[in-house]
């Protein structure tokens, strides 16, 4: 056997079919959020109303897992009854944690509801020990969401500093900025995750053939890639659009790829990491079925210390473009 502590697998959900698979393979944990501009995954389709939450939440506990409501956007200014009416709803549907990113909302929670624990979404991009240690001295913050821009020495330098839980993303898409502060879809359309919780919003994308039969992508007006017949064409975000600087076209900011950090688990877990974090409320019951198997599969190997990992291979073909990174875990550019 092994000490190595048990990960939290904390395991996306856009709708409550989607809870209910995660739930039913295996997540120890959901996170999910309201049907509006207060969690940062508000595209239509997608999210719970207040019915369907409580509804969610009762399904989730009677199989032993957790369900954390994600209202980590920020609040507009004149507006913030919506926010604060969505922090009375989680915590009257008996959420676990509210995950939240904006002052006014940690501050309404923690004044309101002092007995609810809160978690710092990944949106304040809080990743130094005085940040993290401000809110959890000013609201009673239990866990941090760290922004995917840290290696795993810095991580485990940080949680040797800090009095509160990490989490990390471990797959799935994979934001190349740092969250929260990230201003490229607001320019384009208008619209970012920071306040209306939705970046690269599917009204402001388009698509048309130029002459030579090529697919254009525009988002917002504005032409951000282009793709040949039948090549593999992910979705427009301008951080991985194809852009022409000094002569050459290239993927400027980051490539079409997702990230993957199974093979990192061990490192992660001895970094003092709490929790994982699969990304994709976007995604459907399928890609989240396999891959919250596949790494409740290998959180568990890895607590009772067989020393083998399940092969995660399997996982490529639900990644961007089929490609897959360690992301800023592994700064091999160093």
């Amino acid at each position: 056997m092994t000490d190595a502590p048990c990960l939290e697998l904390v395991c996306p959900a856009g709708t409550p079919s989607s809870l209910r698979t995660a739930v039913d393979a295996g997540a120890h944990a959901v996170y999910c959020g309201f049907n509006d501009e207060t969690n940062a995954r508000n595209f239509p389709g997608l999210n719970f109303s207040p019915d369907e939450l409580h509804h969610g939440i009762a399904y989730a506990h009677k199989a032993g897992a957790k369900v954390l409501v994600a209202i980590n956007t920020f609040a507009t200014a004149g507006a913030t009854d919506t926010w604060r009416t969505a922090v009375d709803r989680a915590v009257a549907s008996g959420a676990d944690a509210i995950i939240a990113a904006d002052i006014a909302v940690l501050d309404h929670c923690a004044t309101r509801h002092p007995e609810q624990r809160l978690h710092l979404s990944v949106q304040a991009a809080a990743n130094t020990p005085e940040a993290i240690e401000f809110y959890a001295e000013t609201f009673g913050v239990k866990r941090v969401v760290l922004p995917r821009v840290l290696s795993v020495p810095e991580i485990a330098a940080l949680n040797a500093e800090i009095s509160v839980e990490t989490e990390v993303f471990v797959f799935g898409g994979l934001c190349v900025m740092t969250e929260g502060r990230c201003a490229l879809s607001s320019y384009a359309t208008g619209k970012s995750p920071n306040l209306t919780g939705v970046c690269s919003p599917p009204d402001h994308v388009s698509y048309s053939e130029d002459p030579s039969g090529k697919l254009l992508t525009r988002l917002g007006g504005f032409t951000i890639d282009s793709f040949a017949q039948g090549e593999a064409a992910g979705y427009p975000t301008l951080c991985k659009g194809q852009f022409t600087a000094r002569g050459k076209t290239s993927h400027l900011f980051e490539d079409p790829v997702s990230l993957n950090a199974a093979d990192l688990l061990p490192d992660l877990a001895r970094a003092g990491v709490t929790a994982l974090k699969i990304e994709g409320r976007q995604r459907g019951k399928a890609y989240i079925g396999q891959v919250v198997r596949a790494f409740r599969s290998a959180v568990d190997a890895l607590a009772s210390g067989t020393g083998t990992l399940p092969d995660m291979a399997a996982l490529k073909n639900l990644s961007e473009g089929g490609r897959q990174t360690t992301g800023s875990y592994r700064k091999t550019w160093r």
